[in-house]
């Protein structure tokens, strides 16, 4: 599968002059709207598309109003992404069925059913591939979500000129992210009141994802606190993971920790996990001109594939605060 991996795709695409992502979160859903590359011809039209950033402060309960107020207030024509959060999607591992490509998704509901909380009649899923344990058995890796959940989120999305053409998770979002590369790096990434998930990608594959707990609320935490523990206890879950991919999957030495936590100490947590690791850590750079939108990484990580840069005069943002 390729990188930024669909879950499904509920409609067929349309020749969007946009590319919306639309990341769900806890307590927020964000928005962003990248216009798709144009033809070196179309100048007039580069320069006066419209980077547009919004987000809605809210719950699950309220996303369907929320992504109608997103096409109330703006003309949105393209293609969509949504970005499942933490609480919408889960992933388990298991042996891969010995089964044709075509009959393995339909079999899998029954085979992952009792180690979900979504029930097998109502669940929307799609796979990827795991990393072979030498002289282990074939892996993948399941991803599943409420269909009746998404199915209204994807309607709602659907209208006007826009096309839901990937569903997709906060792990595939953040890996987009990364330059293509073929030595392995280890992301340290969040999303806005999200738990912290490290991703190990190479040769434009997710090798390793793991989710962690306890994280969410790193963004208030003092330097204090976080010298005291929470880089510490980081670390040590960074080590464990490194410890998986290099001893478990046989692969070489993890070659570089990035780091995208949208908070205002994000550079001393860096300066500060630096101290602990042997692999060097920096900063997860987005695309320019949308770098200084960190809170967003996860819509643009879905928004972005080879799109045009644009200057800041263009770039719209906009939060609102509801309940």
């Amino acid at each position: 599968m390729s990188l930024l991996t669909k879950i499904s795709q509920f409609f067929s695409k349309n020749n969007s002059k946009q590319r919306i992502g639309i990341a769900f979160q806890q307590q927020g859903i964000s928005m962003c709207s990248i216009p798709a590359q144009v033809q070196n011809s179309d100048t007039e039209n580069k320069n006066s598309a419209k980077v547009i950033f919004k987000h809605e402060k809210a719950n699950f309960t309220h996303f369907v109003k929320n992504i109608q107020a997103f096409h109330n207030n703006h003309e949105l024509d393209g293609n969509a992404t949504l970005v499942l959060s933490e609480a919408q999607s889960q992933i388990v591992q298991i042996d891969k069925p010995a089964l044709s490509e075509t009959e393995i998704n339909s079999a899998l509901k029954w085979q992952i059913k009792d180690l979900v909380s979504i029930a097998a009649d109502n669940m929307l899923l799609d796979y990827y591939d795991a990393p072979i344990l030498s002289g282990g058995k074939e892996k993948i890796n399941v991803v599943c979500a409420p269909l009746d959940e998404i199915k209204k989120l994807a309607i709602i999305t659907e209208q006007g000129q826009v096309k839901v053409s990937n569903i997709t998770t906060q792990e595939f979002a953040f890996a987009n992210l990364l330059p293509a590369q073929h030595d392995a790096t280890l992301l340290v990434c969040q999303q806005p009141n999200e738990e912290i998930v490290l991703i190990i990608v190479k040769d434009n594959q997710i090798f390793f994802q793991r989710r962690l707990r306890g994280y969410a609320q790193i963004a208030v935490k003092t330097e204090a606190e976080l010298t005291a523990s929470v880089v510490d206890d980081l670390s040590l879950e960074i080590q464990r993971s490194t410890d998986y991919f290099e001893r478990q999957l046989k692969q070489a030495p993890i070659h570089a920790i990035k780091v995208l936590l949208p908070m205002k100490l994000e550079d001393f947590f860096i300066e500060k996990l630096a101290a602990n690791t042997l692999a060097p850590v920096s900063l997860l750079e987005l695309p320019r001109p949308y770098h200084q939108h960190r809170e967003y990484a996860a819509a643009i990580g879905a928004s972005i594939d080879h799109a045009s840069a644009y200057t800041e005069e263009n770039i719209v943002v906009g939060e609102h605060f509801g309940n």
